[in-house]
């Protein structure tokens, strides 16, 4: 009787996650870099130090998923990611960020972001947020993760009462909310009463004060309007 070798079938390695790193600081870049490089499970691909670096090297490389910044020179990183996205609507993006605020947290991931972290993320938390984000799942960090009522925080308003938040730190008033957002006078003002609510703020002005404590609003972040004090309509 012929006797054959039995072949035993062995598992093709997993290729490691190709990475792109987007950090406008060399030194914050070249450590991350050594970081995950020192796994087989990562390959740092390409690295850019602004946004339209970034989108080239994207367009170039094809990375599996990018790490990106929300503070940078020039283009920041929600634009770069914006625009990331509409040149590759797949791309997976984890924002690498030291920002907290829930404003930059929520413009994100309305742009695109498939993970927010911040640069006081452990190492083992960032590896698995970077698998877990190569797999097309969502990931929020521990550290933005500040919960209020049982939701976190970015969950206590919705997006449009983010949005009217966002003109009430300006002064407008109901009318001129409803005209902005093409909502009637009415629904302003019920979106301005949940938001009262919701913060346990006892008028709009502390509305304001609350958001700012919360990180719902940032000093300095751009707006359309300009500067007004705040109303009591």
């Amino acid at each position: 009787m012929n006797r054959h070798p039995v072949s035993i079938g062995t598992q093709a390695p997993t290729p490691p996650i190709r990475l792109l790193l987007v950090d406008d600081h060399p030194v914050m870049r070249a450590g991350l870099a050594n970081l995950l490089g020192m796994s087989p499970d990562f390959s740092v691909v390409g690295q850019a130090d602004d946004g339209p670096t970034a989108l080239r090297l994207w367009a170039t490389l094809a990375p599996d998923v990018c790490l990106l910044d929300v503070s940078m020179t020039g283009m920041d990183g929600i634009e770069t990611l914006r625009r990331l996205r509409s040149m590759d609507p797949v791309a997976k993006v984890l924002m690498l960020t030291s920002s907290e605020a829930a404003e930059d947290l929520h413009c994100a991931l309305e742009a695109g972001a498939v993970g927010y972290v911040t640069k006081t993320v452990r190492h083992d938390e960032l590896t698995k947020a970077i698998r877990a984000v190569q797999r097309g799942a969502r990931v929020i960090g521990s550290a933005v993760e500040r919960f209020a009522g049982g939701r976190p925080v970015n969950a206590i308003l919705s997006p449009r009462e983010l949005e009217v938040l966002g003109f009430l730190r300006h002064g407008h008033t109901n009318a001129e909310i409803g005209r902005l957002l093409g909502i009637s006078e009415r629904t302003a003002r019920a979106h301005v009463a949940a938001i009262m609510e919701a913060l346990d703020a006892p008028d709009r002005a502390g509305a304001v004060a609350k958001g700012f404590d919360l990180g719902l609003l940032k000093v300095g972040s751009p707006s359309a309007s300009s500067g007004r004090r705040i109303s009591g309509d």
